[in-house]
């Protein structure tokens, strides 16, 4: 891990806890009784149909990319010749 990498790391966990801390979800002891009561361990249906839309869109893609290789791959090599 280089040291941009890790000063972005950081940064982006420095802010993401004190925006926790502004709207009042801690995850220390002093926490809220509905921070408590709350289900960390679920996922939502949005939540799974972006991360299949993700992977879809990913193969799809990949899918391009392959064909597209495949197709030059199948191509004649053209030696170059002097002029």
């Amino acid at each position: 891990m280089n040291d941009v990498t890790l000063v972005t790391s950081a940064v982006t966990h420095q802010v993401y806890g004190a925006c926790l801390r502004v709207v009042g979800r801690t995850t220390n002891s002093g926490a809220t009784g509905a921070d408590r009561d709350r289900d960390r361990g679920a996922v939502s249906l949005e939540q799974v149909l972006w991360f299949v839309a993700a992977g879809v869109s990913v193969a799809v893609i990949a899918g391009i990319l392959w064909g597209q290789i495949k197709d030059k791959a199948d191509d004649p090599i053209i030696s170059p010749s002097a002029p």
